[in-house]
């Protein structure tokens, strides 16, 4: 029940009175119901609304009863499962909102991760098993070790849970599709964790494309510089346990950009190397050029290796009008014409805004909505990803046609290369 937000007008609905809404309230909260809060900070659950409003004659007295307008609305209970180092970007989204996200668990197989994040959630249970806490949850945030999200998150599906999972979605098509037929049987949502899409800076940057202020786009390139050694990772550094190498941890959210800006792919290639990244067993570089239907050309190149930067993180995007640039260091979107140069959209702060991704998630929840980043979606940009790793292994250009974000996604055996004709 806990995946409803309402707001119930005097005009349509009649309420009960606060008679009602007492007696209704006292004998449900007994319960174990999914806790629903009005801005007095009362808490009924959603059984007894429905209760109260069965018992209505005095929609006004209720009305002022409820907070006089402002809405009703759910705290979704969570665990955090994985606490390590990005579940530090997930505590700062979940504390960004205490008024629709209550943290009832952490999970954690190193206990001590697990009860650090919890106290730093004020108090919540910990564990070394998302198990305990399965009935206590509505959803989960999944923070773990890549090769485990498949089998974590068939458990918490399995159990009616939604789920937002950290990029990829899983280790091969075969455990993407599982995952999301399952999310489809049990009518939960089930979310890849792309923060990228929904950060100010990129959103400014597609809506000027999209309005055409750009002109006719042509290019899209995306850096992403950093260096990562995570010597408390060591699964970070295996191909097994990560499920590629840069390109396919990171590089996944630029390959997303690219598909949901440029549209539908046709070819691409790509280059890595281990050169002074020798602690990864795949590529810490990698370079990659695709082509799309409309005949613009998207590149990435992204490192684990950078002992320094100038770009950092930049996205530029070229049109017959002008180019627009994410600067995420200066974090600013700024247009380049013959004329001048503009800056559009100046960020209040720098981050990846990942409580703008929570918020997505639990729209979705309330509202059935398919997440912006739904699994299909990000399935196929994981399908790019390994149809361009064997056409590198091949020393060929990797034929994409199939692999839009808007092609028909659900089929195996689209993550190979299509055989020659």
């Amino acid at each position: 029940m806990a995946t409803i937000r309402r707001r119930y007008r005097t005009s349509t609905l009649a309420v009960a009175t606060t008679a009602h809404l007492i007696v209704a309230t006292e004998t449900i909260r007994r319960q174990n119901g999914d806790q629903v809060h009005n801005g007095g900070g009362a808490g009924l659950t959603l059984d007894a609304m429905c209760a109260a409003i069965l018992l209505a004659h005095d929609a006004e007295e209720a009305w002022e009863l409820w907070g006089g307008g402002g809405g009703v609305s759910v705290r979704h209970r969570i665990a955090i499962v994985g606490c390590g180092a990005m579940a530090a970007r997930h505590e700062e989204a979940v504390l960004a909102m205490p008024e629709r996200v209550q943290v009832v668990a952490t999970v954690d197989p190193e206990l001590p991760k697990a009860r650090r994040l919890a106290e730093n959630l004020g108090g919540a249970r910990y564990g070394a098993s998302v198990e305990e806490f399965i009935g206590d949850i509505d959803a989960a945030i999944v923070v773990t070790p890549h090769d485990s999200h498949h089998d974590l998150g068939m458990l918490l599906l399995s159990a009616g849970k939604h789920v937002l999972m950290e990029k990829p979605l899983a280790l091969s098509e075969g455990e993407c599709l599982a995952l999301i037929h399952q999310a489809r049987r049990s009518g939960r949502v089930l979310m890849t964790a792309h923060p990228m899409r929904f950060h100010p800076l990129v959103q400014q940057a597609k809506r000027l494309m999209d309005d055409g202020a750009l002109g006719t786009v042509f290019q899209m390139s995306i850096w992403t510089e950093q260096y990562h050694l995570r010597a408390d990772a060591p699964w970070m550094s295996r191909v097994a346990t990560l499920g590629g190498g840069q390109l396919f941890s990171h590089g996944c959210h630029y390959i997303d950009l690219l598909l949901w800006f440029l549209g539908r792919p046709v070819c691409g290639s790509h280059h890595g190397t281990r050169r002074t990244t020798e602690w990864l067993e795949g590529e810490g570089t990698s370079n990659v050029v695709l082509e799309f239907e409309s005949g613009a050309l998207g590149y990435h190149m992204g490192t684990w290796g950078a002992r320094g930067t100038k770009l950092g993180y930049n996205i530029q995007v070229h049109g017959s009008k002008g180019m627009a640039e994410v600067d995420y260091l200066d974090g600013e979107v700024r247009i380049y014409t013959e004329e001048r140069v503009e800056t559009v959209l100046h960020a209040e702060r720098r981050g990846k805004y990942i409580e703008n991704e929570l918020a997505h998630f639990l729209d979705c929840i309330e509202s059935g909505a398919e997440p912006l980043t739904s699994a299909g979606s990000a399935l196929q940009g994981l399908r790019v990803i390994w149809r361009l790793y064997a056409a590198s292994a091949q020393g060929t250009v990797a034929d994409l046609a199939g692999l839009g974000l808007g092609d028909d996604w659900d089929h195996p055996g689209m993550a190979v290369l299509p055989s020659p004709a």
